[in-house]
């Protein structure tokens, strides 16, 4: 997968297209990731153990990887990433301004 956690990335498409955030969990076995303050859903629970109020609880939901883009920390637009292999290493680097992405 080739975002990674604190990754600045946003939103392409659905009810919450445009919106940015910073990566806060990467689910590589589902090709999902969880983006700060994005898809957030209300969950109603009845009070427990965790929860003696019970309530609306705020949830934030993971995205498909396909629906976010990363943005570029040198250009600051949103593209691809892309990998350039210099000596040992492994870098990933943006497709629009050829900058390493760190």
């Amino acid at each position: 997968m080739k975002l990674k956690r604190k990754d600045k990335v946003v939103v392409l498409v659905g009810r919450d297209k445009g919106k940015t955030g910073s990566v806060a969990r990467v689910l590589p076995a589902s090709g999902r990731v969880v983006v700060d303050g994005v898809n957030v859903m209300k969950r109603h629970t009845k009070p427990s153990k965790a929860h003696p109020g019970g309530g609306v609880l705020e949830l934030v939901r993971p995205l498909p990887a396909g629906k976010v883009a990363l943005v570029c920390p040198s250009c600051k637009q949103p593209t691809r990433v892309g990998y350039k292999i210099s000596g040992d290493n492994k870098e990933r680097i943006c497709r629009k301004c050829q900058g390493v992405i760190k």
